[in-house]
């Protein structure tokens, strides 16, 4: 009995030896053990089953592998909700009585709260839904570059500066990983219009693309961690982009290092070998006849025949395997349950809506409205009462509720003020999809709307226009014909502006509008956004003074679209179905700031219902090597009666570099919150290596000795404080 209790405990002391030993799985990283059951996986994989993991096996699942254990993989539309359930094999609903989401601000309103912590909570709310619906991958954050105001998805994307797109991408990334769904950053790249997106050939120089167009794919990769990306439909330099090597292996895997999965755009592949071999990993469409894909039997058969080695179709399952353990889809570990239309999640719906809506204009403190000191207040236009969730094509999802700005004002004013309504003007536009707009016009009845409007406006001590746009404008698959308002809303806008002087518009747009023409005539401008479930209890919020607005634009206002970059010549839509970025470098304001074009709104500007007064700039140092950080501090004083949020913007220029540099550059910003009276001491951190500019000669990143300028800025137009720091050489 005592030799066999020794016996036992040499066994027990081996065990613990070896476990210790720096090759044993004990010790192995977690990265080091996803990586070996995954090879473990793949040697038990025949080339059949391999290649039905790499495509479509229904319009949002790819198949798995049964007798090892790996389940079918679930994707679903979502950039700001989880999408109805449709049909397998269709485009159908599928008729769920139980698949209502939650309906989040879009991208445009999350990217102009400037606020990247509440990004992160919106993205770990979006993966709750996602995971409670069974949902592997969510088919957003769409981070595309606002490069013409037209774009039919600008609503969906986030911005026109690449380094806001990169600070408020990556935690929204890291939000709905946190629940086990790996999210799907798209579309890589430069799907920056929608007309054409399925033709057109986007050419743009070395510098335009690693300063504009890739910083935002590159931190959500290398700071946002993200596990899939979805390819684009259109050409880049004469290749589709879900064949085109360069932009698949030689930027993404070799340069940023990205070891997730690549998945084309619906229907965006084009061929099978040429596909293969540049560095796609998953083909969806919208097909059903799924052995017919690319990715199917033409790929059994091109590998046969020798034109696509066993060993690249490994890489693409070994990535798809990869996600997989790290979602916890395989591996065993216990995965997030996930949560549905939760309190928690109405609760953060509101917070991004309050903290997105942008003040544009406030004379004569139109704004807020007291309901205990007004009467009547006149509630006019369509946008009043309309419900946006539905529209968009796949950013579109079955919203359990959506509060329209009219139900929000009734909510909260209630009995208060007498709210009465009137339309003032009819949506008379249909969108077919691939067709465009389709309208209707009554004129008479135009007109007889029109006038009911304006004799509400007369009656009543306050009039709020709710003006804009719609997702008949706004829509996967169609640009914008132009910036105007329609249906003859700005006939509207004035007309009720002389009836009654205390006029507020208020702005349902994902995109720039033209507002020149109204803009000198109405007391107050409110941006409103597609805002969500909450949108309408989030705005009448704002505009009774319960919660002060602190939303800031996250693209510019310009006066025409003659004054965009992207329209100063023929470079939009393109030619021949090629389009160029002339452009270059200069996008949004750095376009406005260096032409001297002056901009109706410019980009970062928002007012509050409170004053704020910046003093003190100092930096640690005056002097810095390359491979410093520069720590910027200032004071922040909230000098009003109203608690408020200020979102404090850095911005630096480079005037003595031997390069052409726009006027200035964003490269830190911070929002603050602050009751009256209150101070604070903000401090932003750059890297000096964020100063550098692409060289193309050198094919690298050059930091140059000299003086930079730093703007500590209120928006891109609105300098408070200066001062400059010197980098050695």
């Amino acid at each position: 009995m005592k030799h066999m209790k020794r016996v036992l405990l040499y066994i027990c002391l081996a065990a613990i030896v070896w476990a210790c030993q720096p090759g044993s799985k004990k010790q192995e990283s977690k990265e080091d053990q996803i990586e070996t059951r995954v090879t473990e996986l793949l040697k038990q994989m025949t080339l059949e089953e391999k290649i039905g993991m790499i495509h479509g096996n229904s319009k949002f699942s790819t198949a798995g592998v049964e007798r090892l254990g790996i389940p079918e993989w679930h994707l679903s539309d979502g950039p700001h909700g989880v999408r109805e359930e449709i049909e397998r094999d269709s485009w159908r609903s599928a008729g769920w009585t139980n698949d209502s989401s939650s309906y989040f601000p879009t991208g445009t309103a999350v990217a102009a709260t400037w606020n990247p912590g509440l990004a992160k909570i919106q993205g770990k709310v979006l993966g709750e839904e996602a995971r409670f619906r069974k949902k592997d991958i969510i088919l957003g954050p769409g981070i595309n570059v606002i490069r013409t105001p037209l774009c039919g998805r600008n609503f969906e994307y986030l911005s026109e500066d690449p380094f806001l797109i990169s600070q408020m991408c990556a935690p929204y990334i890291q939000g709905i990983q946190s629940a086990d769904v790996a999210a799907c950053v798209k579309h890589y790249i430069a799907n920056n219009q929608e007309i054409d997106r399925g033709t057109v050939d986007v050419e743009m120089s070395d510098r335009t693309f690693e300063e504009i167009y890739l910083p935002g794919f590159k931190a959500a990769i290398r700071k946002g961690g993200a596990y899939t990306l979805m390819v684009a439909y259109n050409k880049f330099r004469g290749k589709w982009c879900c064949e085109n090597p360069f932009l698949l292996t030689d930027v993404l895997r070799k340069d940023i290092g990205f070891k997730g999965v690549t998945l084309s755009d619906w229907a965006a592949v084009h061929s099978t070998v040429e596909t293969a071999n540049a560095g796609l990993d998953l083909e969806m469409g919208t097909d059903s006849a799924y052995n017919r894909y690319y990715f199917a039997d033409p790929l059994i058969e091109a590998v046969k025949e020798g034109k696509v080695s066993e060993t690249t179709i490994d890489e693409k399952v070994k990535n798809i395997l990869r996600v997989m353990f790290k979602t916890k889809v395989l591996g065993g570990e216990i995965r997030a349950e996930g949560s549905f239309v939760s309190p928690e999640h109405q609760q953060v719906a509101y917070k991004v809506a309050t903290e997105s809506i942008v003040l544009l204009k406030n004379e004569n403190n139109a704004l807020p409205v007291d309901p205990s000191t007004v009467k009547t207040i006149a509630v006019i236009g369509d946008n009043a009462d309309r419900k946006h969730a539905a529209g968009g094509n796949s950013s579109g999802l079955k919203a359990k509720y959506e509060i329209t700005p009219l139900q929000g004002l009734k909510n909260r004013i209630g009995g208060q003020a007498k709210l009465k309504t009137a339309l003032g003007y009819e949506k008379n536009s249909e969108i077919q999809y691939g067709k465009g707009l389709i309208f209707k016009e009554d004129k008479k009845k135009d007109a007889q709307l029109l006038d009911e409007a304006v004799k509400l406006a007369k009656a009543s001590d306050v009039a709020i226009i709710f003006a804009g746009i719609n997702h008949d404008y706004d829509t996967e698959g169609d640009d914008r014909p132009d910036m105007e308002l329609p249906y003859n809303q700005e006939k509207l806008i004035l007309e009720v502006t002389k009836a009654n002087p205390r006029t507020i518009v208020v702005i349902t747009a994902g995109s720039p509008l033209n507002l020149s023409r109204i803009k000198d005539h109405v007391a107050a401008i409110v941006w409103g956004w597609y805002n969500g479930m909450e949108g309408g209890n989030a705005m009448a919020d704002v505009l009774t003074g319960k919660v002060n607005p602190s939303g800031k634009l996250p693209f510019t206002i310009p006066v025409s679209l003659k004054d965009c970059p992207a329209h100063e010549k023929i470079n939009y839509p393109g030619v021949g179905m090629q389009v160029k970025y002339d452009e270059g470098i200069l996008v949004g304001y750095r376009w406005y700031d260096t032409k001297g074009i002056a901009p109706l709104y410019p980009f970062g500007y928002g007012l509050s219902y409170t004053t704020f007064k910046y003093d003190n700039l100092k930096t640690d140092k005056e002097t810095y090597g390359k491979e410093d950080s520069i720590k910027v501090s200032f004071s922040l004083t909230n000098t009003g009666k109203m608690a408020g949020a200020e979102t404090a913007e850095l911005y630096v220029s480079d005037p003595d570099c031997t390069v052409m540099r726009p006027a200035k550059e964003l490269k830190g910003f911070k929002k603050v919150f602050l009751a009256p009276g209150g101070s604070q001491t903000v401090t932003v951190i750059v890297p000096v290596s964020s100063l550098a500019y692409y060289s193309e000669n050198d094919k690298d990143w050059i930091v140059e000795p000299g003086r930079f300028e730093l703007l500590v800025n209120s928006s891109s137009a609105d300098n408070r404080l200066s001062g400059s720091i010197v980098v050695n050489q």
